[in-house]
């Protein structure tokens, strides 16, 4: 397979396979709606746009970055959705940098959200559709957010050779800039678990894909069995 790993800014075109990253914490957050029973993620624009999907489905969810704010019912943080239950409701998510990337590939053939946290899954969906050539979106940093490369990288290693060791990934990601700010309190809307949460590999069976419906870009989970038709994480928890 052949792996290009590029920035938000360093697009030109639409890939035909992109694989969009955001360890911390956008993808990481929507694994976990989508386990916490949530049906579909939106993804929006802008912050305006959210609130404005939430004004017209007032049964709607909306998320942000940053500390809560008016309009909002929680922040992008997996450690506060972890006790929400989202059963069959849509969610709205806005951040800086994950629906950003998304949105930026949302001409391509398909679009996979990623984190640790379906790693596998996401490596095994490219693995059953054949892909040739897959680009993986560095959304952090301007493409330079070592967390997201070094998931993307392991991703892409997966897809090839299955035994890869998590290991030395995660160390990157654990020393990363994104993981200081948030254990440190530079960023607001924060859980202290945040960071462990998105540094646990494969916790979810399911991988993310976003489509354009009715001209919005929506995220839905798509279960990938284990191998042996065993799955470690049992597929109820996706509604």
């Amino acid at each position: 397979m052949d792996a290009r790993f590029l920035g938000i800014t360093d697009l030109t075109e639409a890939p035909s396979v992109a694989v969009v990253v955001d360890v911390m914490r956008a993808f990481t957050v929507a694994a976990w709606a989508f386990a916490q029973g949530a049906e579909k993620i939106v993804l929006a624009e802008s912050l305006d746009e959210a609130l404005a999907l939430k004004a017209r489905h007032p049964d709607w969810m909306a998320l942000k970055d940053g500390p809560p704010a008016p309009g909002f019912d929680t922040v992008n943080s997996p450690g506060l959705l972890r006790s929400i239950d989202f059963g069959g409701r849509t969610v709205v998510q806005k951040t800086t940098a994950g629906t950003v990337g998304a949105l930026a590939v949302k001409e391509s053939s398909l679009v996979l959200c990623a984190s640790f946290v379906v790693a596998e899954a996401t490596a095994r969906l490219l693995r059953t559709r054949g892909s040739d050539s897959v680009t993986f979106v560095v959304t952090g940093e301007e493409g330079r957010a070592d967390e997201d490369l070094a998931c993307a990288q392991y991703i892409a290693r997966r897809v090839t050779e299955n035994e890869t060791d998590a290991a030395a990934f995660l160390r990157r990601a654990a020393d990363s800039r994104a993981a200081a700010e948030l254990a440190e309190g530079v960023r607001q809307g924060v859980h202290p678990d945040d960071v462990a949460l998105c540094l646990e590999v494969d916790r979810f069976p399911f991988a993310m894909v976003a489509t354009m419906e009715d001209s919005l870009m929506v995220l839905r989970p798509h279960a990938m069995p284990s191998p042996t038709g065993e799955n470690p994480r049992a597929s109820a928890d996706i509604h």
